[in-house]
């Protein structure tokens, strides 16, 4: 069975990063001010954050794909 791509699992997110330009963050520093596992990031600010922990990566990745197509349907009414 071929693989999925990136793009192919997580559609949002890659029209977050080639279309939107914005940029996510993976990973936390519990020194840091910030405490969510994965955040998005645009000229705006950080409209979406994350959980402080997630199980997998890939939890966190199906939850950024979430936050990230509802605050792009917001702006583009997609």
């Amino acid at each position: 069975m071929p693989k999925k791509s990136f793009e192919d699992k997580y559609p949002n997110i890659a029209q977050w990063v080639y279309e939107h330009q914005g940029i996510i963050e993976i990973g936390n520093d519990p020194d840091g001010p910030l405490t969510s596992f994965v955040r998005a990031i645009d000229m705006g600010g950080m409209p979406w954050e994350g959980e402080d922990e997630y199980e997998s990566l890939d939890d966190a990745l199906l939850d950024l794909e979430a936050g990230v197509q509802e605050y792009l349907r917001k702006i583009y009414g997609e």
